[in-house]
């Protein structure tokens, strides 16, 4: 049919026939891999291009009928005109089929090697917004990198051999009627026999599993072993041909990948521990200024040095849970409710009345503005647990948290006896420290209102963006 198409319609020279004949050969593995339509067409004049070869899945496919013979025109389906006169491959363009339903195409071309020229377009069709089935997804991305991207057809060989995975076809009964080229080089690799074409399933595996196992199996089936210094992923479908059940294998090479991973694991509980060492160093130097303190008899001695325990512990609180979950992004409210038990702890008049609560969103935040954050709160509640509450027999302080997308407000509101906003801001160290920490760290705004109702601190934090 693809010689009588060509010959009729093209001027394609016979070694161009040839090699389109022998790339067709691999069309209907490749089609049920991917779950795809793909065609073989070639240019008639500067409007039209003709179907000579086709493809098509057994129970995923576009068209109702065979389209070879048929004619792909520029104003239905641009990609292929475009590819077979400029030589480019088209990604992800819009088409009519001949059936009048609209699909994506991926084009690539193919060339003689001989003359230099381009003798058709090869095109994988999917319907618009289609996803691959789940057992060949870990395949897919490979398959349409180089079909899109690399794909040259100087070698008279199916195209399965262009994927960069191992593959391996058995029949019904269990005999290999398929190897790729990337399964020699494996097998080569692991002192395997590297040609195993006629070979029984159970002869050929480098796993313990048989086929008589897999055949009772529903679905797929996949696993990892470590062989001849490698870790290998195997993965198992079965797919229908011409009524008769065959057993597919991928074979991937995975060694980098589970390296890599273990490097990140030990570099995971390396960080854990100096995150755990940084707490502790932090929690001894509390200590010791504690024990200066109590030894301290000026009061405002020992007032200075319980601000900077404080101080030290809030740092010390996001190293402690950097060091239990392992992760840079700590989740805000947390932070925050360990630090108002630290503050309340430590500050706390025995005969107030305090309530204090945690409203609004939650998210999560990186280690370093969770600690200017952890920073910001110990300063701010400490200021209302110490100076608002005056005579008072009871209070409440509600931390608010606001998130906007590219930014977070958070608030600090009291409802004591209010404060001088003038005099506080130029006497007060530790406003000075909350400003500072706003401005530089957070790249936000500082903004205070009180009045004789209570005190409403807020500060902005500059969200990072995903």
């Amino acid at each position: 049919m693809i010689r009588e198409i060509c010959e009729k319609f093209t001027n394609l020279p016979e070694s161009s026939i040839r090699k389109l004949e022998k790339i067709s050969e691999g069309l209907p593995v490749l089609s049920e891999l991917l779950e795809t339509d793909i065609f073989i067409d070639c240019l008639v004049d500067s409007d039209r291009a003709i179907v000579i070869a086709e493809a098509n899945p057994e129970h995923t496919s576009n068209y109702t009928k065979s389209v070879v013979g048929e004619y792909a025109y520029r104003k239905n389906e641009p990609a292929v005109i475009r590819t077979l006169e400029t030589g480019h491959p088209s990604r992800d363009y819009k088409a009519l089929t001949q059936e009048s339903k609209y699909v994506t195409q991926n084009v690539v071309p193919i060339t003689d090697d001989e003359n230099k020229k381009i003798i058709a377009s090869l095109i994988v069709e999917e319907k618009m917004n289609g996803n691959q089935t789940n057992e060949i997804k870990f395949l897919t991305d490979t398959t349409k990198e180089i079909l899109l991207n690399s794909l040259k057809m100087s070698q008279e060989r199916k195209i399965i051999n262009y994927v960069k995975d191992g593959i391996i076809i058995f029949n019904d009964k269990g005999i290999c009627i398929y190897q790729n080229v990337k399964i020699k080089e494996l097998f080569k690799e692991i002192n395997y026999k590297t040609s195993i074409l006629g070979e029984h399933f159970d002869n050929i595996v480098p796993d313990s599993i048989k086929f008589s196992d897999l055949v009772n199996k529903k679905e797929g089936w996949n696993t990892e072993i470590f062989i001849a210094d490698k870790v290998l992923r195997l993965e198992y479908f079965f797919m229908k041909h011409e009524a008769k059940k065959n057993l597919v294998l991928f074979l991937k090479d995975i060694t980098d990948i589970k390296i890599k991973e273990k490097e990140l694991m030990l570099k995971s509980v390396a960080i854990k521990e100096i995150h755990h060492r940084i707490k502790n160093n932090l929690q001894t130097i509390a200590s010791l200024l504690r024990m200066q303190a109590r030894k301290a008899e000026d009061e405002s001695v020992k007032k200075i040095l319980n601000d900077s325990i404080n101080r030290i512990l809030s740092i010390s609180i996001t190293h402690e849970m950097l060091a239990q979950n392992g992760f840079d992004n700590l989740k805000i409210q947390e932070v925050i409710k360990k630090i108002l038990r630290n503050s309340v702890r430590e500050n706390i008049n025995e005969n107030l009345n305090l309530k204090i609560s945690i409203e609004g969103d939650d998210f999560q935040i990186n280690s370093d503005k969770a600690t200017t954050i952890a920073l910001i709160i110990n300063e701010l509640i400490e200021n209302s647990v110490k100076h608002a509450f005056k005579n008072k027999k009871c209070g409440t302080i509600i931390v608010g948290i606001k998130n906007e997308e590219e930014k977070a407000k958070i608030s600090v509101v009291d409802n004591g006896i209010g404060m001088e906003t003038r005099k506080i801001k130029k006497n007060s160290l530790g406003l000075q420290i909350v400003k500072s920490l706003v401005k530089d760290k957070l790249d936000g705004d500082l903004n205070i209102k009180s009045d004789n109702n209570g005190t409403n601190i807020s500060f902005d934090v500059k969200l990072d963006q995903n």
